[in-house]
């Protein structure tokens, strides 16, 4: 991804800098209109400490190695917090690394038999595996339909970032469907502080800056959040308005992939309904109803062997 060079720490601190107010800092708002929405460059170098001619050149990328105190000085005058903060330090390792970082290899799609068996185990309550940037490496039967639609793509073409942004039925699953993405795009933020520069996060965010406006005007507000436990609520086409929680657990290295289980309170319609979609998942009830949409989301170029499900 061309943008993850040197640049993208300086990119980050306009990002970031735009998003304060002096205000907020309690600095002199002052009269007449600014030509800069948040802090100027000036300001946000006299907070941190630093001299002006440094902090541009380290937001021009012309100074790549900023020190930890400096790091937390600008962290600290940005109101930046932790994961934010996190961030902020991971780009400044590969401002520094530059050129010479390795790229790395694409993530393994292997999902080991452990994992598929607790898929099972956690029945009827909706479940997947997904990998670093979000692909659907695994699911059991209402996990893959909980988002209607999902079993239709081809299997390396699941990935729930794709799904809210690309799925034509996506927008009418979640009721606050702006909050839904943005909350995947800051997570997808927050991996890319980490892995910038793999082949499978290169070709995810090529593909959603092209095909969604949606995703592009979030991805420049540079938000950055792990996505964690809480309760989301679906409009399910097959089982109705339903309110579950979820859990987001981490599995051990070296696959660096995450076990998503949805669950409700036994004996609640929440639970009925899943009880309901993973019948419908699983055949038992007959095919899952198709999604509510007059056409067919638009699908990435993919290669032979990905139209058969894992």
């Amino acid at each position: 991804m061309s943008e993850q060079t040197d640049g993208e720490l300086g990119r980050y601190l306009r990002a970031r800098r735009a998003a304060v107010t002096p205000g907020e800092l309690g600095l002199p708002v002052g009269s007449g209109t600014r030509r800069t929405p948040g802090l100027r460059r000036e300001e946000l170098a006299a907070l941190a400490g630093v001299s002006i001619d440094y902090y541009i050149r380290l937001e021009r990328g012309k100074e790549t190695r900023p020190s930890p105190p400096v790091l937390d000085a600008l962290a600290r005058a940005l109101r930046l917090d932790a994961e934010e903060t996190a961030y902020l330090r991971d780009l400044a390792q590969q401002a520094a690394r530059g050129a010479r970082a390795d790229p790395r290899p694409a993530a393994s799609r292997t999902v080991r038999p452990t994992l598929l068996r607790l898929l099972e185990s956690v029945r009827p309550c909706p479940a997947y595996v997904i990998g670093p940037t979000n692909d659907v490496l695994a699911a059991n039967p209402s996990g893959l339909h909980l988002m209607p639609g999902m079993a239709d793509w081809p299997a390396k073409q699941r990935n729930t970032i794709r799904y809210t942004f690309l799925h034509p039925y996506a927008r009418r699953l979640w009721p606050d469907w702006e909050t839904k993405a943005r909350a995947c795009v800051a997570h997808l933020r927050a991996v890319v502080g980490t892995m910038p520069d793999t082949p499978d996060m290169v070709a995810l965010v090529g593909e959603l800056v092209v095909k969604s406006p949606d995703f592009s005007r979030m991805w420049e507000r540079y938000d950055v959040r792990k996505v964690g436990y809480g309760q989301k609520t679906f409009v399910h086409p097959d089982v109705g308005t339903i309110t579950l929680s979820n859990e987001v657990l981490e599995v051990v290295k070296p696959q660096d992939l995450r076990l998503v289980v949805y669950s409700a309170e036994p004996g609640t319609p929440d639970h009925d309904a899943i009880v309901l979609l993973d019948m419908k998942g699983a055949g038992a009830l007959g095919e899952p109803s198709a999604p509510e949409t007059p056409t067919r989301p638009e699908a990435p170029e993919i290669d032979a062997d990905a139209t058969s499900d894992r």
